[in-house]
């Protein structure tokens, strides 16, 4: 391998969730960032899917939002979501209780919102 491509990411492939995910490299410095334009999303069954994916991410991270969303280091934002929030959403009776208690949170608390 030349010398100048040591440690750099030419291709990769990887799954996350059962989804396909391809990046590649280019040439040179880019001169770009992420925007807010993408986000991946991640829908969690378990609070400790929740905590995992977010410790994760956020492990040198720029910045940490409400409702569950975060940028990660690279600038990439995400969008950490249990999977049971439309259902508790949908709820008559719970749906507006459930929805104030989401809007207090940066990382999703299923009990909380179970709770709510």
């Amino acid at each position: 391998m030349p010398e100048d491509l040591r440690g750099k990411l030419l291709f990769s492939q990887f799954s996350l969730k059962e989804n396909d995910f391809v990046v590649m490299d280019r040439p040179g410095n880019p001169s770009y960032n992420f925007s807010d334009g993408v986000l991946l999303v991640v829908e969690c069954e378990i609070q400790d899917e929740i905590d995992t994916y977010w410790n994760v991410l956020t492990l040198n991270g720029e910045q940490q939002g409400m409702c569950g969303w975060l940028r990660d280091s690279y600038g990439v934002s995400w969008k950490i979501i249990p999977t049971i929030l439309n259902k508790l959403m949908g709820d008559r009776e719970r749906g507006s209780r459930v929805t104030q208690a989401f809007l207090k949170m940066k990382k999703f608390d299923i009990q909380a919102l179970i709770d709510a």
